[in-house]
C-alpha cells in the first residue's frame, strides 16, 4: 500500500509541475498586474482553451498530491 501510494505520489507529482511549467506566465512587473487585474475584471476570460484545461490538471495534480501526502503521512 505504502509503495502504491509513494508512486501515485510521484506521478502527480510530475503531472503538477509539468502542467504548471507549460503554463503562460502573466505579465512582468506592477503594471501588468495592474493591467492584468483590469483585464481578468472586464477582458479576456479564460474558460476554454489551452490555458484552462492546463489550470484544471494542475489543480487535479495538486489536491490529488496534498491527499496522498496527507494519507502517507497516516500510514507511518
Amino acid at each position: 500500500m505504502k509503495t502504491f501510494l509513494m508512486v501515485v505520489l510521484a506521478i502527480a507529482s510530475i503531472i503538477l509541475i509539468a502542467s504548471i511549467l507549460l503554463q503562460s506566465g502573466n505579465s512582468a512587473g506592477l503594471s501588468g498586474s495592474i493591467g492584468g487585474g483590469a483585464e481578468q475584471l472586464f477582458g479576456k476570460k479564460k474558460s476554454k482553451g489551452y490555458e484552462a484545461i492546463l489550470s484544471r490538471i494542475a489543480t487535479v495534480a495538486a489536491v490529488c498530491f496534498i491527499v496522498v501526502s496527507l494519507a502517507l503521512v497516516t500510514i507511518e
